[in-house]
């Protein structure tokens, strides 16, 4: 079958249209970076000339560079971009596999390449090109050194739209917040470089939410536990940002190293700072411990982070999702989502969605809405007439319990490990380890207790291949094992599936 041409005009419109709001708005970044004061250069967030050309390198990832591209370039000069990679759609098969290998190839290449122009001329007009990146007498020094210093940058422009779009919900409020707590509003717009304001970001080293906190950090700040985790909450996790920021700054008394801080940790930031005293000194010469590539670019990157979304945020073309409208009810006892979707008339995926901090086990049921939570509601949903039934004294308003739901807790004895145990139990080992907050190093120790996911079964021993395994129809009374009592056993797998053998 022939394809009927007259699709085509429309299919090459849009094209056009997404090429030039692109081109548009790299071009608007330009031309603000060229004009007086364009660049943010504030009493509290200066754009120092060492960093500038990092600065500039990060407007093209969040502005310019698709999630499709992945840029190769050098690590200690910014400016130096040696090949642009076009990454295949990770919808086809096999794509991130090939990709990879493509990633590989092409730094060994150019590392290779860099390293025969440091003590010869170039040959093909593609090393002409490379060569002419490292002018000066010098020029063959630098090259061998950076050889050792290729590095890749997927772009983020997709992303960062995105992010800029789902911002539109909490950043009235987010500034109100860091407003109250006297901090510039403008630190809002760091949550673009940790999140990109997706409210259920999880890193590789566990942080999670808009503000990426640990679970150690967060729990300074907020609550996380079984039921609740707040720091996938952006307005609660806010708060807790505006703490640290706070205080971050009150012992370091300066923006740039207070929100370095924010990647490097404050004591890490302190020591520096007390080494090299300001935050030029320390960006060009400060290399002790983790302060590594993330660290060092983290303030560039809130530079440009906060120039690109202020842009986009003006750009007519750009629809921002609407703030977020909603009222809230300090729940006096514990309450089924059933319950409060049915009191309502809104569905318990709506209840959800209002509440991204409430944990799995609460949406499905398992455990109840805990007491003291303050739960936020569609606006113009009329919630006086629970609040009312609420505060009623006598008798207790049904459709809350004054107790939480018990956990199934299995306690770990002799020869346990995640495999025997999630088997035990009927459940999966990744279920069963998330539960318990443990990752694939970690080791489980005699008397510990696991909570059994979404398990209600009566507590008592379980007969199983002719020895017993006891079993608790409760919440813990003792802090949870995953806080205490993990044992790190330095990267090693110790079970076919995870987890260690329990032991003393």
């Amino acid at each position: 079958m022939v394809p009927r041409l007259s699709r085509f005009p429309n299919i090459l419109k849009m094209l056009m249209k997404m090429l030039l709001f692109s081109c548009t708005l790299w071009c608007s970044i330009c031309a603000a970076a060229q004009s007086p004061g364009a660049n943010n250069d504030t009493r509290e967030f200066p754009l120092f000339p060492a960093i500038a050309k990092n600065v500039q390198f990060w407007e093209k990832i969040y502005a310019h560079y698709s999630l499709k591209e992945l840029v190769i370039h050098d690590s200690e000069d910014l400016s130096k971009i040696y090949h642009v990679i076009s990454l295949l759609d990770q919808g086809l098969p096999d794509a991130r596999r090939l990709n990879a290998i493509a990633e590989r190839q092409t730094k060994e290449k150019y590392a290779a390449m860099l390293a025969k122009l440091a003590n010869q001329p170039p040959d093909t007009a593609e090393e002409k090109r490379i060569a002419a990146l490292f002018p000066g007498k010098n020029g063959g020094q630098e090259m061998a050194r950076a050889a050792g210093n290729v590095r890749s940058q997927s772009g983020q422009k997709e992303r960062f739209l995105a992010g800029v779009v789902t911002s539109g919900m909490y950043m009235k409020e987010i500034k109100k917040i860091l407003r109250s707590h006297r901090l510039p509003e403008d630190l809002a717009y760091l949550a673009h470089v940790e999140s990109s304001f997706n409210t259920q970001a999880y890193s590789k080293l566990g942080a999670a939410g808009i503000w990426q906190f640990t679970r150690t950090t967060g729990k300074q700040y907020l609550t996380i536990d079984y039921t609740v985790d707040e720091r996938l909450d952006p307005i609660r996790a806010t708060y807790a940002a505006a703490q640290y920021l706070q205080n971050s700054y009150r012992s370091l008394e300066d923006w740039p190293l207070a929100i370095t801080s924010y990647n490097y940790g404050l004591a890490g930031m302190v020591r520096a700072a007390k080494e090299l005293e300001s935050y030029e000194r320390i960006f060009q010469h400060y290399n002790k411990g983790y302060f590594k590539f993330a660290s060092k670019n983290f303030y560039s990157e809130f530079l440009a982070a906060l120039k690109v979304a202020k842009m986009l945020e003006t750009n007519g073309s750009v629809r921002l999702a609407p703030e977020l409208s909603c009222q809230y009810l300090n729940l006096p006892g514990y309450m089924h989502i059933n319950d409060v979707a049915k009191h309502f008339g809104i569905s318990a995926a709506t209840v959800g969605e209002l509440n991204p901090a409430l944990q799995a086990p609460v949406i499905r049921g398992e455990k109840f809405i805990p007491k003291g939570y303050s739960l936020r509601l569609p606006a113009g949903k009329n919630a006086n007439e629970l609040i009312a039934v609420s505060q009623a004294v006598s008798p207790p308003p049904a459709v809350f319990k004054k107790e939480q739901k018990a956990s199934l807790m299995h306690r770990v004895q002799k020869g346990d490990t995640i495999y025997s145990i999630a088997r035990l139990h009927g459940v999966s080992v990744k279920s069963l380890m998330q539960a318990n907050n443990l990752d694939k190093y970690a080791k489980i120790i005699i008397r510990q207790d696991l909570r059994i996911p979404g398990k209600t079964q009566t507590a008592g021993d379980i007969e199983t291949n002719g020895k017993k395994k006891t079993v608790l129809n409760s919440t813990p009374t003792v802090t949870p094992a995953a806080d205490t009592g993990i044992v790190a056993l330095n990267g090693l797998q110790t079970d076919t599936q995870a987890g260690a053998l329990a032991s003393n």
